[in-house]
């Protein structure tokens, strides 16, 4: 079994997606085909070695769509920096779409806003003798809206023309094949009785146009559009931010000489040299010194891990503290940041997209209302010429048919998604929660079950004085965190900061320390005053000093205090819960929410946060492949998840999920991988951006019903079935108020959204 990925070209819907699946499928020795849209990649399976490029564009050129191999990096070559050429070069082809489109939609947009204020005037005219009529004659308008509307459908409204060709070749409909068929021939029938008034008086049919549906349908659709492709551009800027991570060089050492080389140079066994603040450029084990590493992007814990001889480092974290040597285990594709962007590429690419709705029901739509216009206009034809004689009923079948095809235009089929999604996500950064798109939002609706990330997410990630206790009564709390913020005044240790800042915030004076030393793997020393004072780890037999088991127990780190070689007291950091913690777990569990968390810190730790934050699962100790694979585990056993982090080794789970939520408080890949984003990080929002995810797809649902119940009710009384029941055959101007009308209860009812409670 062979696996290949591609980069698909003229995707741009989710029939798109389904005519490429379905022709790709059919192809003799693909085994499975896996196109995503948002990601614009097609996964293929193939039984043996697999076939040509040029093989799978022969079957596919027909239908308007192409594919370009990712080609994966060799093995001895560096697969990030391929990755980084691949992204980039994806990324500037996307602009300059981005562009064309942009332009479109500014040259589009205020005519259609225009149009659209000219058509309720009228339709307000028409019903109502409270509104005047416009104050420019009819014949006027229909020529302005002649010019104006050729331009919107044969210029910017090509590519939905274009879905009608694809609709005639391949049998499958998308939202372009409705959109084309609507306005195209809302305008071929206008511009026939515009340009043709003899013609069209002696055949009796009616003066109105419906220029004007055409240009406001398609100047809200490019808009949609528009919209969809920048929030679509930004799916690659977690990767973008992940390549960031890898450092541009590194100094090994080479017949007994320290030389700086491009990483993409470091081989497996070369000696790497790491200076204080630097980038560990690969990973390896170290061969002499000591450290401490910034290691948060894989273990996404805020205290740093203190590596000696014989311990392992990974490429991409942060050398905070000495110089030391390691030699290379891991280069190129095997890294640990390499697998984590392989693992966030897969997890984007594998996440099947949400089909647009509309897109599902134009597939059969469509044909059903071409199907349906064509018997009307053969009925009345036959039927009608027997009865009521060939000019009446040739009168009736044009007035059918273009009733029927007109009704059917899918203005508010096509404002019915994007104007519920606008006002959701607009409401939604009132709250402060960003959500990226319509995907994100709809696929948040369905979650019933929400993995929480503890440091950053549940906590607030950073390491703070929690316990300051005298071992022998001989010193006073104070006295302790004064020595102790003292001495790490001095130190550059991480850790340091904290006690200091514990020290200034209770107005505790810092003493002036002579003799200062840092004690590699153990702590600091000096001398305060006449006594000689040292900061340091707990030693072994220390463990049965009062409070530390229980201390450390809880996850928390300690440090003795010591003074003239006897120890005094200790002090305790960690990190504390995020306020609000507890009633965002209690207020989904109300929801009926299933809560987890899901966390690569030790258990005693987890557990004892969990339970503050009331969490009675709690699954620790896990990396970062730990992590997706969790996710993929329950999603297996049928649950809809919902995963909520902020570091980067939660990017991989956050891509997987059906919705990532990053706290906007932590890093930029969490949130670039992420559907959603809470901007302050107050955990509570997660709560509150489910249930506008829930009250938007409702609106959403309704739109669609009233979207389509016109045309369910319309139809039939547009292709005349009142006339042998009643003698009432309805003018094709109650299509169009009636598609009009279908437009205005969509929108207003999607307006209700903005008084919303969260």
């Amino acid at each position: 079994m062979t696996t290949r990925t591609y980069s698909v070209k003229g995707m741009h819907c989710a029939s798109c997606a389904a005519i490429i699946t379905k022709k790709l499928s059919a192809v003799e020795g693909v085994e499975k085909a896996d196109v995503n849209l948002a990601t614009e990649k097609a996964m293929l399976e193939f039984g043996g070695d697999g076939m040509s490029e040029q093989a799978l564009n022969d079957v596919l050129g027909k239908y308007g769509y192409s594919l370009l191999e990712d080609k994966p990096a060799e093995a001895d070559a560096l697969a990030i920096t391929a990755s980084a050429k691949n992204v980039s070069q994806r990324k500037e082809e996307k602009l300059a779409e981005l562009r064309q489109q942009k332009n479109g939609v500014l040259l589009a947009l205020p005519v259609a806003l225009v149009f659209f204020a000219a058509m309720m005037w009228d339709i307000a005219a028409r019903m109502t003798g409270a509104v005047p009529p416009m104050p420019i004659d009819m014949e006027t308008f229909d020529s302005i809206a002649l010019l104006v509307s050729s331009y919107m459908v044969f210029r910017l409204g090509a590519p939905f023309l274009h879905g009608i060709v694809m609709f005639a070749r391949s049998g499958a409909a998308s939202m372009d094949t409705l959109i084309g068929i609507g306005t195209l021939v809302a305008w071929s029938y206008s511009a026939f009785v515009t340009l043709f008034p003899r013609l069209r008086d002696s055949l009796g049919l009616p003066h109105d146009t419906w220029f004007d549906a055409s240009i406001v349908v398609i100047g809200f659709v490019l808009l949609g559009k528009f919209l969809e492709a920048r929030s679509k551009l930004k799916t690659g800027e977690a990767i973008e931010k992940l390549i960031g991570l890898q450092a541009k060089s590194a100094f090994v050492v080479r017949q007994d000489r320290e030389i700086e080389i491009p990483v993409e140079q470091v081989r497996k066994g070369d000696v790497v040299v790491v200076r204080p603040g630097g980038k560990i450029p690969v990973d390896g084990t170290i061969s002499d010194g000591f450290s401490s590493i910034d290691e948060s992007m894989v273990t996404g814990e805020p205290l740093p891990a203190d590596k000696k001889t014989g311990d392992s480092v990974i490429g991409g974290t942060i050398n905070k503290q000495g110089a030391f040597t390691f030699t290379a285990s891991n280069v190129g594709p095997d890294t640990v940041l390499a697998r984590i962007i392989r693992m966030v590429e897969e997890a984007q690419g594998s996440k099947a997209p949400i089909q647009d709705i509309a897109d599902k029901v134009a597939a059969i739509f469509v044909p059903v209302v071409l199907v349906l216009s064509a018997i009307t206009f053969i009925v009345w034809i036959t039927l009608g010429t027997a009865i009521l004689g060939f000019s009446i009923a040739l009168s009736y079948a044009i007035m059918g048919m273009v009733g029927i095809l007109v009704i059917a235009c899918p203005c508010a089929l096509g404002l019915a998604t994007p104007t519920a999604i606008i006002v959701g996500i607009g409401k939604g950064a009132e709250y402060g929660i960003l959500i990226r798109n319509a995907q994100s939002l709809e696929s948040l609706s369905t979650v019933d079950t929400v993995v929480f990330d503890k440091t950053g997410t549940i906590t607030n990630g950073t390491p703070t004085v929690t316990d300051v206790s005298s071992t022998d009564g001989s010193a006073g709390t104070d006295e302790l965190l004064q020595f102790a913020a003292s001495l790490e005044n001095r130190s550059e240790h991480p850790l340091a900061k904290a006690i200091v800042e514990a020290a200034t915030q209770k107005g505790i004076t810092i003493l002036a320390v002579t003799n200062f030393e840092a004690l590699e793997g153990v702590g600091v020393k000096g001398t305060i005053g006449e006594s000689a004072v040292r900061i340091r780890k707990p030693v072994e037999e220390e463990t049965a000093l009062p409070g530390i088991h229980a201390l450390q127990a809880q996850g928390k780190t300690v440090v003795v205090v010591e003074v003239e070689g006897l120890a005094k007291g200790i002090v305790a950091l960690s990190d504390t819960i995020r306020e609000g913690a507890r009633d965002a777990v209690d207020t989904l569990k109300r929801k009926g929410i299933k809560v987890i968390m899901l966390t690569g810190d030790n258990r005693s730790a987890s557990a004892y946060m969990a339970a503050r934050a009331g969490i009675e699962e709690v699954i620790a100790e896990v990396l970062p492949s730990g992590k997706a694979d969790v996710i993929k585990s329950l999603q297996a056993r049928g649950h809809k998840v919902a995963m909520a982090g902020d570091g980067i080794n939660d990017a991989p789970a956050l891509a997987i999920a059906e919705v990532g939520i990053a706290m906007a408080t932590g890093t930029d890949i969490a949130i670039e991988s992420a559907g959603i984003t809470i901007l302050n990080g107050d955990i509570r929002k997660v709560a509150q951006a489910i249930t506008l995810s829930r009250k938007t797809m409702r609106v959403i649902r309704q739109n669609l019903f009233w979207a389509f119940i016109y045309n369910i009710i319309g139809i039939p009384l547009a292709a005349g079935a009142l006339y042998p029941l009643f003698g009432i055959f309805l003018n094709p101007v109650f299509s169009g108020i009636a598609m009009a009308g279908s437009s205005v209860s969509v929108v207003t009812n999607s307006l209700r959204l903005k008084t919303a409670r969260l």
